[in-house]
């Protein structure tokens, strides 16, 4: 049996929802963007409020991952989880997660190249490293493959890493200025055979007359 929509209101604490009122009485609320065509007097069937809660569902899920994007760019597999948190169930996190590819709101390649422009940019570290910080993002082996691909070499960013950290250790002896500096790029995911030349390289630029003893020297 249809019902007559008798009243259309906005939510006061939410303006981009409405209450709809269905024979004098309050039925559900909707997404203003679902109940834009619906006006007073319009009868509803069962089957069109069933339609009408289920584009409800769909337009809260789809809004929910763009404010959740509205702070920083998000793998796909960030945005799952999120909206599994919510418990939006899996068949509208798929759709949800299409349409905002569709619209271009979501895309894996360029979360994994502004991933690493960024820690290139900040805090730099190897390739190693990135690839696990990606794929504890979920961001899937071959993405990741190719946009390191493209990276710099590990040698430059191990120099970017450890130039500013070598300064600190400046006043330190050879032996232990080595010590720190290579264990500081090894946490940043550089191996030693990266790591051993460029710390020798920073050494002889902080101490250019040179103040290492031949067995000091050795790496």
């Amino acid at each position: 049996m249809a019902k007559k929509i008798t009243a259309l209101k906005l939510q006061k604490r939410n303006a981009q929802r409405v209450n709809v009122y269905l024979d004098g009485e309050f039925a559900f609320g909707l997404s203003r963007i679902v109940a834009a065509w619906l006006q007073v007097g319009q009868e509803l069937t069962e089957e069109a409020i069933a339609d009408l809660l289920a584009q409800d569902a769909r337009e809260v899920a789809y809004q929910r991952a763009l404010n959740y994007l509205s702070y920083r760019d998000r793998s796909l597999d960030e945005i799952r989880q999120n909206l599994k948190k919510h418990k939006v169930p899996d068949d509208i996190i798929a759709e949800t997660l299409r349409r905002l590819q569709e619209n271009g709101f979501a895309d894996d390649v360029r979360f994994a190249q502004a991933w690493v422009e960024n820690r290139n940019t900040f805090r730099p570290r190897g390739r190693r490293a990135l690839a696990v910080e990606l794929q504890r993002k979920g961001v899937q082996p071959e993405i990741i493959a190719q946009v390191l691909e493209t990276n710099l070499p590990d040698e430059d960013l191990a120099w970017q890493a450890a130039r500013k950290r070598a300064r600190r250790y400046a006043e330190l002896p050879w032996p232990d200025f080595r010590r720190k500096l290579t264990a500081f790029l090894a946490r940043r995911g550089f191996d030693y055979h990266i790591a051993a030349p460029v710390v020798r390289r920073l050494w002889d630029d902080l101490h250019p007359s040179g103040t290492d003893t031949e067995e000091d020297m050795d790496l």
